[in-house]
């Protein structure tokens, strides 16, 4: 074999590779994720009817908060509903510099269960979740976000899963997205089932997920304890303790009945710097376990950095063959790099049913947790020109991010993009 006639097989491999990675993983997804609601779900009821625990041990139900005035007085108003007959409210003011902790004063004065600390400086999310924790009487935690609402029963939904099993060190609930006033907001409601949900449940049937979410999930204190707390230098505190707790052999599970409703970016900038956050937090996660996880005990966490790593593959040959298609235009290229257009031909009609397909099967699968979510279908046929697009370049700018950051440097809070609605306009929880 000559090597020009090598070079053109290596060609072939990426371009095949390219096609198939997304193809494969998009069945491999779906198929898990039927598999998971044919044994897990189907028979279960609606999340209104919450199980019947044999026992109610004590839960503190967390909420960090930094600048979150506008959306903190429904945040607690929702905790405050639980059916769950055995928790209280943990609210860190996290150095406001809005009217955060006076509200929660405020609030803490008319409502016993709940308890305020305050931090005079932005210390990071990590920091109060650690102090929450510290503080908390009791072994179980629930935690969600300043800006989100818990469901009424979803309390009762994560804890069934620590009272029925010792191992069960976290429990990661189902955001739903409130935002859905532009058609960024209405594609990630779509976004929510078929690629977060849907990834989660195919995640749980061959053994181990990512991350949890960190808008919402509950946890076994002594897991914690044992691992440490979360790390306070992790952009990402949800994928960080995830892996820490899954490595040290604790268990994690997905309640989709657990539902919380949530507020996300509405525009391209704070999309951007969302996804750019958890790309970087995702590589930083990676590279901190990396020496660890060739451990053979550690096997089980395989299949999920296999499909990370193999998503950043993907992620960076994109883009090597971006920067040839276009150079191509500017000069001529030896033989072997010479590529197909990159104007989708019949590859990117096959992706693109495929994609369409699969949010079918995930907005039929969620529609049993949230009535009318079929009216979103139409939008979707947007996602993989916008959000392919940015996840792609944000894998691709996250990972020198990670590389270069200073080592130790404290992660703290930077208000996010809330949407560009009032709070609650778009749709009703």
């Amino acid at each position: 074999m000559t090597m020009l006639t090598y070079l053109e097989h290596v060609r072939g491999a990426l371009l095949a590779f390219l096609f198939f990675y997304p193809l494969f993983m998009a069945y491999l997804w779906m198929i898990g994720a039927i598999y998971y609601y044919w044994r897990r779900e189907r028979n279960r009821g609606g999340y209104q009817n919450e199980p019947k625990l044999r026992e109610y041990p004590g839960v503190s139900l967390v909420v960090p908060c930094h600048n979150e005035g506008d959306n903190v007085r429904e945040t607690i108003a929702a905790l405050l509903t639980q059916t769950y007959p055995n928790f209280d409210i943990i609210a860190v003011n996290d150095g406001s510099k809005d009217d955060t902790g006076a509200i929660l004063d405020e609030l803490a004065e008319e409502h016993p269960r709940l308890r305020v600390l305050h931090f005079t400086q932005n210390q990071g999310k990590a920091m109060g979740l650690r102090m929450a924790a510290l503080s908390s009487p009791h072994e179980f935690l629930i935690c969600i976000d300043g800006d989100a609402l818990l469901d009424p029963h979803a309390t009762t939904w994560i804890m069934s899963h620590f009272v029925n099993g010792a191992r069960v060190g976290a429990v990661t609930g189902n955001p739903r997205i409130r935002t859905r006033s532009t058609l960024l907001g209405k594609v990630q409601v779509g976004e929510f089932s078929a690629i977060i949900g849907m990834i989660k449940r195919a995640q749980r049937i061959y053994g181990r997920i990512f991350t949890v979410s960190g808008v919402v999930s509950g946890f076994r204190k002594a897991a914690l304890h044992k691992v440490g707390f979360w790390s306070l230098d992790k952009v990402t505190e949800d994928i960080d303790i995830s892996w820490k707790l899954q490595l040290n052999y604790w268990d994690i599970r997905f309640e989709p009945n657990a539902l919380c409703w949530i507020l996300m970016p509405e525009t391209l900038r704070g999309l951007w710097k969302q996804r750019l956050r958890w790309a970087q937090g995702g590589y930083e996660v990676l590279l901190a376990n990396l020496v660890g996880l060739f451990d053979w005990k550690k096997r089980r966490m395989w299949p999920v950095v296999l499909e990370f790593a193999t998503s950043v593959i993907w992620s960076y040959s994109m883009l090597a063959v971006a920067v040839l298609w276009t150079l191509s235009f500017f000069m001529p290229l030896p033989e072997y790099l010479e590529l197909p257009s990159m104007v989708p031909h019949w590859p990117g009609v096959v992706l693109g049913l495929t994609c369409l397909l699969q949010f079918a099967v995930s907005l039929r699968i969620d529609s049993r947790y949230e009535k009318g979510l079929g009216r979103c279908y139409y939008w979707m046929i947007w996602y993989p020109l916008a959000f392919w697009l940015i996840n792609l370049l944000t894998s691709i700018v996250g990972l020198p991010k990670a590389l270069f950051k200073p080592r130790g440097r404290r992660a703290t809070w930077v208000s996010p993009d809330r949407g560009v609605a009032p709070s609650g306009e778009g749709v009703a929880p």
